[in-house]
């Protein structure tokens, strides 16, 4: 009989500079909000509209730009084509509301999706 559970990562590999694409922004990985979680997931299953919650203090978009704003907006992206990007994703937000996805999957899957969004940078 298997074991059943989530996988554990047993290895971090450490990126050197030469690894990284030096076009490429990195955003922050912020720690799980778990209050905003459980306001947010409350509020969808009261029947909240998902485009109204995407513009509130209890948005995960909201919370999220407000981290990488600084980031994303030198390169090209806007707040409102952030938010585009996560209604896009709400399938991946849902399944983390509802805990089938960890905060990890989530939103690194939502940073890889906005980082290829971004317009190409020209190349030096």
């Amino acid at each position: 009989m298997g074991t059943v559970g989530l996988a554990s990562v047993d290895v971090v590999t450490t990126l050197d500079e030469e690894t990284l694409d030096d076009a490429a922004p990195l955003l922050e990985f912020p720690p799980e909000p778990e209050d905003l979680r459980v306001g947010l997931r409350d509020a969808l299953l009261a029947g909240g509209d998902w485009r109204e919650g995407f513009s509130d203090d209890i948005c995960i978009g909201v919370w999220l730009w407000s981290r990488w704003q600084p980031v994303l907006e030198p390169g090209g992206c806007s707040r409102e084509d952030f938010v585009e990007i996560v209604v896009a994703n709400r399938r991946e937000l849902w399944l983390w509301l509802l805990g089938d996805r960890r905060w990890e999957q989530y939103v690194t899957g939502l940073a890889g999706r906005v980082i290829r969004r971004l317009p190409a940078l020209p190349v030096s």
